[in-house]
């Protein structure tokens, strides 16, 4: 009984061993997988970012990525692990502008948001099938992607040096004029730091062994990377002291404006080109009138073929505002007041997203048609504000931003989760409907949306927004004569007030229109059910109701100066202003309009008359003949042309089908010809007849 005992007692210390061991051992494992910052520079660098199968292809969807394809076993891998980390961490805490600051990586100034480039690394042993996926066949492989395309690649490992001249020649491209032709100082593989000064050719020394990386890794004071020439990082407070147009060549191009976040408008043009020449005493009148207010320059793109080129100017003249690294293009009329009151918005844009409250909002209504606001509240974040400040250069010449944390503004609003963007158009809100931090962040998606609310409930047609306002909608455009002001505001008023009604009951549609497909869902769902069919209650779970894919015919509102465009109007409609404010309703994409109601009296600059008609003339056939707005042969080509973009695959049938036709219908006629001009293919003799003698006589 006693040795009975003793043996399970020696096998309890066996196995509670063996556990400690084990556990022991898993803690081991733990503690090696997470990957520990380092230091470079005096710098926190975090681990380099390791892909996995779920979310490369959503990760390398958006900006550049250089990424390292790797097999932890393999020696040339092992050996290359320490140059590509020193570039990564090289990299990391450069700062593409000067500065005394420090800058972590999420900074405005941080080489990944500046750049919008990462690195990163895929490990091929545990993730086999993503490497298989991108033909990954050797170890390492160094891939360039940008916005998910492969770009470029290298098999095998390489020099610091030899890397770098590829990550400057990708930084160029992505913001031409940012870096020196030089490179920059390289440090040696495995060190932590790297002086001032030393330049890319002959500070790149590498060690082939991990133990002289380590000798390495002790070297030298903290100090930051200059990548660029030391510039002052904000705007200069004597903006275009002469009040004249700077020539600018390659190099001040870079020092003034790609390495500042100085504010520029900026004139591309070529000494030959008319319009250039044109627009020159335009230019230089706007040059002189925001004096101490907005630098403006000029580019010679005879003389600076490549500084063009890297800027895409595809044009003359193309007219670019620039600031700290960003630019957009300005599309509108070039008289002096036109460039004037676009310079001067750019210049409000710059001075950052103002905070408002509910009183000074209410003022911004009297003046503004449209009105981006952004709520927050206590908690929203930095990279919250930062993703909003990349939004306005956008919205130059477009619409105002705010950002604002009042209550009353929250109650007016009925806002309750933040952050929140909303736009105000002639007081009528609309929201964003992503909510998630990472929709709020996405700039595009957000630009995207702006662009689609940033137009005026009744917006003034121009040349700088006519396609935007015409196609691919009806429009209904009131052709108004500004000098007869009573008319006009009271026909402006009967137009807002008839676009405030059709979006209300559009909206009102809308929601009717989705609560009938949830219904019916519904119904779905509870008749599977009913008949306890798993398989059709899966289906009619499975159902998304997505609005975006039911087709409308948008329907926008909009006024034309018809004095002003008095030869359009006439050419387009057959109006005339003179007689009379009157009401079109335009079909642009199919060339044609309607100006009468049903019961053919003109369409009248009331809110009554315009609803009746535009609810007559959306509907599928519309229910009164519409008119052309084109020339009779003109019409003829664009019907041809609308039914060969609608019908593609019958309209090629049909030209295959005439090709063939004629094809015989020639062979017909060689074939008449070659057998002579009576019609048949045989020719008689009138004489003898077919067998010879008279045709009809008889012969003794």
């Amino acid at each position: 009984m006693r040795s009975i005992l003793y043996s399970l007692l020696s096998l309890a210390t066996i196995a509670n061993t063996f556990a400690a061991e084990i556990k022991s051992s898993h803690s081991d494992d733990l503690l090696e997988d997470v990957v520990p910052d380092t230091i470079f520079n005096g710098q926190t660098v975090p681990p380099m970012k390791e892909l996995n199968q779920q979310k490369i292809e959503q990760e390398l969807s958006k900006g550049n990525w250089l990424v390292e394809f790797f097999s932890p076993h393999c020696g040339h891998c092992i050996a290359f692990r320490p140059t590509w980390q020193t570039l990564y961490e090289f990299y990391y805490t450069s700062k593409p502008l000067a500065s005394k600051e420090q800058t972590e990586g999420d900074s405005l100034n941080s080489f990944t948001r500046y750049y919008d480039f990462k690195f990163a690394k895929v490990d091929c042993i545990a993730y086999r099938d993503t490497c298989e996926k991108y033909n990954i066949v050797n170890y390492p492989s160094i891939v360039q992607f940008e916005d998910g395309k492969e770009i470029k690649r290298q098999e095998g490992s390489s020099s610091i040096s030899d890397l770098s001249k590829w990550v400057e020649g990708i930084l160029e491209a992505i913001r031409p004029g940012s870096r020196n032709k030089e490179g920059p100082g390289l440090p040696k593989v495995g060190a932590t730091s790297v002086e001032v000064g030393l330049e890319s050719k002959d500070g790149a020394e590498e060690t082939g062994s991990p133990e002289k990386a380590g000798e390495q890794s002790s070297v030298t004071k903290s100090t930051s990377t200059p990548v660029a020439k030391a510039v002052p990082s904000k705007a200069l407070s004597t903006a275009n002291p002469s009040g004249l147009s700077e020539n600018l060549d390659a190099k001040k191009f870079q020092d003034l404006i790609t390495n500042t976040f100085d504010p520029w408008f900026v004139k591309f043009y070529a000494p030959w080109c008319h319009h250039c020449q044109a627009m020159k005493p335009n230019w230089d009148q706007m040059a002189r009138e925001l004096r101490n207010t907005l630098s403006v320059g000029e580019v010679n793109c005879d003389v600076e073929k490549r500084l063009c080129k890297d800027a895409r100017v595809k044009g003359y003249p193309t007219l670019l505002f620039f600031r700290g690294g960003e630019r957009v293009e300005y599309h509108g009329l070039r008289g002096v007041g036109d460039l004037i009151d676009y310079a001067k918005m750019a210049v409000d844009v710059g001075s950052g997203v103002p905070d408002v409250d509910l009183a000074t909002f209410q003022k911004m209504e009297e003046t503004e048609e449209v009105i981006f606001v952004y709520f927050y509240d206590h908690a929203t974040t930095s990279e919250d504000f930062k993703a909003l400040e990349q939004l306005t250069l956008s919205l130059i010449g477009h619409a105002k931003i705010v950002k604002t944390n009042d209550k009353k503004l929250y109650e007016r609003f009925k806002i309750s989760t933040w952050p929140r963007l909303m736009v105000s158009r002639d007081g009528k809100p609309s929201y964003y409907s992503a909510l998630a931090p990472k929709d709020m962040r996405d700039s595009k998606k957000v630009l995207t949306w702006m662009k689609s609310v940033w137009i005026p409930i009744v917006p003034e047609l121009t040349s700088s927004n006519a396609k935007e306002i015409m196609n691919g909608k009806f429009v209904v455009l009131a052709i108004l004569d500004r000098t007869r002001s009573d008319q006009f505001l009271s026909a402006k008023r009967e137009l807002k007030s008839a676009a405030l009604d059709w979006i209300e009951k559009q909206e009102h549609a809308y929601q009717l229109e989705r609560q009938e497909l949830r219904d019916a869902k519904q119904l779905r769902i509870e008749e599977a059910e009913d008949r306890d069919d798993e398989r059709a209650l899966r289906n009619a779970k499975g159902i998304r109701i997505n609005m975006d894919e039911i087709e409308r015919k948008a329907v926008g509102f909009a006024w034309v100066d018809g004095v002003f465009w008095e030869r359009w109007i006439q050419s387009t409609f057959g109006a005339n202003v003179k007689e009379g404010e009157k009401i079109v309703i335009n079909d642009e994409d199919n060339k044609r309009y309607w100006d009468t109601t049903v019961t053919g009296e003109p369409i009248r600059a009331s809110r009554t008359s315009i609803l009746e008609t535009l609810g007559k003339v959306v509907t599928s056939p519309p229910k009164i003949a519409a008119k052309s707005s084109t020339g009779s042969i003109s019409r003829v080509f664009f019907t041809i042309r609308k039914f060969c973009t609608g019908h593609p695959w019958l309209a090629l049938g049909m030209v295959i089908g005439f090709v063939l036709a004629a094809s015989i219908f020639g062979r017909s006629r060689m074939r008449r010809r070659a057998f002579g001009s009576t019609g048949g293919f045989f020719q008689l003799d009138e004489k003898n007849g077919l067998l010879g003698g008279n045709g009809g006589g008889k012969n003794d």
